[in-house]
């Protein structure tokens, strides 16, 4: 029996038009798939880049991870930037983007440090990027530089420096996008998402939209939902998306 072919574009695609996002579905075209750890959703940077920019611009995902953001650039005719201080990261989004489509643009793959972008000042048409949340899930054991292994005072304080940067390289008028969650620490909840939006607005952004976007199919809900009674908390089901303008 034949292997199904796997589309290269979602069906029945539609902007989204409100500030409530929800992907119950996920998305599965071209070489997307949920096995990197805490990836977005391939809707999101698509809404994003074709609302935020058009064909031929360059987008840059500093946070590059499983390479979503970089296959819906290509998808969409983006030129692409991504920079990841993971080296198997870098080498899987490589991997992510070797099919056949006739993008009629560039994708540039290098491993760097969010916080000293090796491009130029005004560089970058849009920012798509999913950052880590602090010390919630570490993408490496001990690479110097990983956010993702810092507690959040700390994780707050490097982001400043992310938000320095993505200022520096954007040009003006443009936009940043960052998808972030908070966490619960001891019962009570630390807000992770409002206090990144507000060291980039420290940094000079402006807030366009603050967008909620539902979480779904999480892993170990069964064992968190009993300990959600047991223990009276509410489970955290969104995310907060930030659209930032220069």
């Amino acid at each position: 029996m034949a292997k199904k072919k796997i589309p290269l574009q979602p069906e029945n695609f539609e902007l989204e038009t409100n500030t409530v996002w929800a992907f119950p579905d996920r998305g599965k075209w071209a070489t997307h798939d949920a096995k990197y750890r805490g990836n977005w959703s391939p809707y999101i940077p698509r809404n994003v880049i074709l609302r935020y920019s058009k064909e031929g611009d360059t987008v840059l995902d500093q946070f590059v991870g499983g390479g979503t953001t970089a296959v819906e650039a290509k998808l969409t005719h983006r030129n692409f930037v991504g920079i990841d201080i993971n080296p198997s990261a870098i080498e899987l989004t490589k991997r992510k983007c070797e099919f056949d489509f006739d993008a009629q643009a560039t994708t540039t793959l290098t491993v760097g440090d969010a916080r000293a972008l090796p491009l130029g000042d005004k560089s970058i048409d849009l920012i798509c990027t999913h950052p880590p949340y602090a010390d919630i899930i570490h993408y490496s054991e001990d690479i110097d530089g990983d956010l993702s292994l810092l507690p959040i005072k700390e994780f707050l304080f490097e982001m400043g420096k992310v938000a320095e940067e993505c200022y520096r390289v954007l040009k003006k008028e443009k936009f940043c996008a960052i998808l972030m969650g908070d966490t619960r620490q001891k019962g009570m909840v630390k807000p992770l998402a409002f206090e990144t939006m507000r060291v980039f607005e420290l940094a000079g952004f402006k807030t366009k939209e603050i967008i909620i976007k539902e979480q779904h199919n999480c892993m170990a809900t069964g064992y968190w939902k009993t300990n959600s009674i047991k223990f009276n908390f509410l489970l955290l089901a969104h995310e907060y998306l930030f659209v930032f303008k220069k």
